[in-house]
Parts: C-alpha cells; structure tokens; sequence
C-alpha cells in the first residue's frame, strides 16, 4: 500500500485520537482487508477525490451486514472507483448481482482492471446515468419491488430522500440500506453559523431532512453509526 494510500485511510474520521483510529485499522481492518480492495485504495489514492473513497473500517462492517442478510440482489448508488462495489461483489455469492448506478463511468474504470482480475466483474451491471431514472424504471416492472437484500448510497445528497422512498419499495422485507455521509463531518450537531462553508447549502440541508425523515419512518428500524474517515452512515432493516 502506498503512502499516500495509508495517510488517506488512518484520517481519524470523527474519533479525536488519530492514534486510536489506526490502532482500529491495524489491528482489526487491514489485516482481513482482501488484497484486491487494498489495490484499489492504492489507485485511488491520487485522485483529487481520493476521499470520496469508502473507507475499509467502514467496508468491514458493510461485508458483515451482506453477510448477516446473505445478499445476492443488491443495488448501488454511486460508486466512484469501486471500493465499496468490489467488496460487495467479493461478499455475495457467485450467482449474485449488483445493479451500480453512477453519473461518471471514467471513475469507476480506474477501478475495473481490478475488479476483472478479482474475477467478480460479471457480477456487475453497470449503470452510466442519474440513479432516480433508474430507479423509476425498475419500478415499473412489479416482479423488482421487494427483490433487493441489500442497498448502498453515496451518490448526491439532495436526492437521499428520493432514492429512500424508491429504495423501501425495491428491498425486501428485512432488507438493508446503508446511507453515507448522514453526519455530514460531523456538522449535523453544530450551529448553522459555526459550519464550515465547505459544509454548508443544500446537501447538509438534504441530510439534516433525510435524518429526521428516518426517525419518524415506521418502516424500518434504525441505526446511525460514526465510521471511517469522514464516512458516516446510517442504515436501516426495513420491516
């Protein structure tokens, strides 16, 4: 793993020891880290939205939940180079697949060359496109609604509330979503006059809306968890 690929994945996320976030990572994460993720996060690395990427204390919980719920049909909302797309095909079975949805296809081929040589890349059909058009029209057929086990979103905030109503007709009961970013740095819990201005307009409105939206949701039972660097989600079991 590069250097630039260790600093990028020991940033202390919202933990206030840098020191205890790499104690996590290097005692529990990159040890069971599957080496084709590490390649990824290493070609990643220099990219000036290296950042983006999922972070692997964040993915090693992601794989646990697929696994928890023995996903074979799963969707994915944004994908950027495919770390968190990797694991998710490196997780489920071999019949599996992953419908991946992403307005940029140049991101997810710094990836693929990976993905192939993991051997998974028939796993994916992806998607080169805005995700509510794809969602809609896997909606119309019936035989979709209720197919999913299993949902990842890190794609533009503005619409989490939209992919989440289409998302509890897509999964099935006992399914699971996962939403990244639902702490937005941490800003959710500061005064709007102390966000930083990188922080602030209508995505951390859009979070703010889709927290509160998930908590008053009698459909599904709640989690919201602080992972990684500056990867926050919540997820929910639809019931």
């Amino acid at each position: 793993m590069t250097d630039k690929a260790k600093q990028a994945a020991s940033s202390k996320g919202l933990l206030q020891s840098e020191d205890l976030y790499r104690y996590i990572l290097e005692t529990s994460v990159y040890p069971r880290e599957p080496e084709p993720l590490k390649k990824i996060r290493d070609v990643t690395a220099d990219h000036p939205w290296a950042m983006m990427g999922t972070a692997p204390d964040a993915g090693q919980l992601m794989a646990m939940l697929l696994r928890l719920v023995n996903a074979k049909k799963t969707i994915e909302i944004g994908v950027f180079t495919g770390y968190s797309l990797l694991l998710t095909a490196l997780t489920i079975p071999e019949d599996g697949q992953i419908t991946a949805i992403d307005v940029n296809r140049e991101t997810y081929e710094i990836g693929l060359p990976i993905i192939k040589k993991a051997g998974v890349d028939h796993k994916i059909n992806f998607i080169e496109s805005e995700a509510l058009s794809v969602l809609d029209q896997l909606l119309k057929y019936s035989e979709n609604e209720g197919s999913f086990d299993y949902a990842f979103v890190d794609a533009d905030k503005d619409n989490y509330c939209n992919y989440h109503e289409r998302l509890m007709k897509l999964l099935k009961v006992g399914g699971i979503a996962v939403y990244d970013n639902t702490l937005w740095g941490g800003t959710v819990a500061v005064p709007e006059e102390q966000v930083p201005d990188h922080f602030r307009g209508s995505s951390r409105q859009a979070i703010l809306d889709l927290n509160r939206s998930l908590a008053d949701d009698p459909r599904v039972q709640l989690s919201h968890v602080a992972l990684g660097t500056k990867v926050m989600f919540g997820w929910e079991e639809r019931m």
